[in-house]
Formats: C-alpha cells, structure tokens, sequence
C-alpha cells in the first residue's frame, strides 16, 4: 500500500512540477554599449523589433557598467536599435535568433545630431 502511494505521489509531482527545459526554447540578446573613446555608456535605449514578438518590440535600457540583456525572445529575424540623446542611433539588422541562442551584440555610439541614423548590415 505504502509503495502505491508513493508511486501516486511521484506521478503526480512529474506531472505538476514546473520544468526548466521549457525555459530553455527562449532566446535573448545581450552586449555593451561604448562611445567612440571606448567608455562605457549608462542609461542607452535598446531596442529589439521583429515580427515574431506578439508586442513587436521588446527594450532594456544599460546598466551602470554599459551592459544590457533582452530576454525571453521568440525564434526570428531582429534588429536592434540603440539609442541616445545626443548620439547617433546605431542599428544592427538581420539578427537571426533560433533554439536559445543568446548572442553578444555590442555597440559603439558616436555623437552626432538627433536627426543621424547609423546603420549597420553585417552576418551576425
């Protein structure tokens, strides 16, 4: 009787009990934003857009060492945006995210107008 129980309660739990591989079907993107003297640059808007997030953006702003992290991506096709007053927009296209894959993304800011758009095109 003791070993149908406990046989019961082992089913049960492999059944109810959240599982971590789940998480694991998820991308993200993370890097470090610098200026054009190779200084790191708090407070930077990034931005990832792609037509595979249901809110087709998804944005971290970067910490105090520059760094940010984007997590929690779909599988597709991102571009990703970073911004700041007084900078140049600096973008990085044709990102392709699959599985949960976490690729680095670094950026370099120059100063520029509010009017300037950087964009670069390369294989990630």
């Amino acid at each position: 009787m003791r070993r149908v129980v406990l046989s019961i309660a082992v089913l049960c739990a492999a059944f109810f009990v959240p599982r971590a591989s789940f998480a694991q079907d998820r991308a993200g993107i993370t890097g470090v934003v610098r200026d054009s003297s190779g200084a790191v640059m708090p407070g930077v808007l990034v931005e990832a857009s792609s037509p595979a997030l249901i809110e087709k953006t998804r944005s971290a702003v970067t910490d105090s060492s520059g760094q940010y992290k984007i997590v929690d991506l779909s599988p597709g096709t991102y571009e990703v945006a970073f911004t700041l007053t007084g900078f140049k927009t600096v973008r990085r296209g044709n990102l392709i995210l699959e599985g949960s894959l976490t690729p680095t993304v670094n950026a370099e800011l120059q100063v520029g107008s509010l009017t300037e758009v950087l964009t670069v095109t390369a294989e990630s």
